[in-house]
């Protein structure tokens, strides 16, 4: 019965983990690398409040959902 408890809690605690997402900065470098080892140039990367893509396209999302990467052209 211990072993039960003790396994739930555990996942408990790894669900939330995977819920918080991973923070901004980390996914925007990482986006940022695949795009320069693609070749990619003459764009911007920029981070917002979900919803708020005006102008962009969103090409992540971090922190939980509650914020976007969003990609710009030029």
């Amino acid at each position: 019965m211990k072993k039960v408890v003790m396994a739930f809690g555990l996942m408990m605690l790894a669900g939330t983990a995977l819920a918080a997402g991973k923070p901004c900065e980390t996914l925007k470098s990482e986006i940022d690398a695949k795009l320069k080892a693609k070749g990619v140039s003459g764009y911007s990367l920029e981070i917002v409040a979900k919803g708020a893509a005006a102008g962009g396209k969103v090409v992540g999302t971090c922190e939980g959902g509650t914020k976007e990467i969003i990609y710009k052209r030029g």
